[in-house]
Parts: C-alpha cells; structure tokens; sequence
C-alpha cells in the first residue's frame, strides 16, 4: 500500500510540472484506477434506489462487509448538488462483487430498497444521441438545380 502511495505522489509531482494549467486526478480518483491496473479486472455494481441521505462512506460501509471496496460513488445533481438516487461501488474482485449482488440486492438500506447489478458501460455523455454543435450550415445552393 506504501509503494502505491508513492507511486501516486510521484504521478501527481510530475503530472503538476507537465501540464501546470489543465485540471488533474485527485489523488483519491488515481488511488482506485492503481488498484485495478495492479489486480487485474476489478468489478463495478450499480447501486439504485438508495436514499437521498446516503452518503459515500456509508454506502462503502454497507458494502464492505462482502470484500474490499476499492472505490464508493455516489452520483450528484449538479443544480441541487444533491444525490440522484443511485451509486457505483467497485469491487478488488469478481468473487467479492458476486457475493454483494447476491447478498445485497432486494436489502434495506437507510429505509430503502436498493437494487445491486454489475455496471454497464457508458454509452457517452448524451446517452447516444447526437448533439448538435454551433449554428447550421448555409443553406443548400439552389443554382444547380436552375
């Protein structure tokens, strides 16, 4: 745990002198991806249907008890900055994930129920539907078809 420590402290000094102005990991996100290069896969749960009042460190708490989490997220609003509802917790291994969805899933947690599933990829930031991108092109020239 001290190598990887160290191993972070030194991408964070020469990531700081590289690129002085662009916005750069927090040592806690660099932490978790570390984990999973050095273990191999890790494995990532969707967690729905928890309650406003969940906070990370209660959610990695809750799900502790099954194997080690490596990392406990829970998605904000950004107007409200208050919880969607829903959560990812990544798991050291897939035996330790496998063992949480069957334990957890269909449980209450802080008086709800919450539903546990391995996370699926992100499809992109729209959900897969194209964004439209600055004014439209000039209109078609109608002189071809005179």
């Amino acid at each position: 745990m001290a190598a990887l420590r160290r191993l972070s402290k030194n991408i964070m000094f020469s990531s700081h002198f590289s690129q002085p102005n662009s916005s750069i990991l927090s040592p806690s996100s660099l932490i978790p991806a570390l984990f999973i290069s050095c273990r191999g896969i890790a494995s990532k749960l969707f967690v729905g249907g928890l309650s406003y009042y969940t906070n990370e460190q209660g959610l990695s708490d809750a799900f502790s008890q099954y194997g080690q989490v490596i990392e406990a997220k829970i998605v904000m609003d950004r107007v409200s900055d208050r919880s969607k509802g829903f959560g990812f917790v990544t798991y050291a291994s897939e035996d330790e994930a496998e063992k949480a969805i069957a334990e957890m899933n269909g449980k209450q947690l802080k008086g709800r129920v919450i539903f546990v599933d391995y996370a699926k990829p992100r499809s992109g930031p729209s959900g897969g539907m194209p964004i439209a991108r600055g004014p439209p092109g000039p209109p078609p020239d109608n002189s071809i078809l005179e």
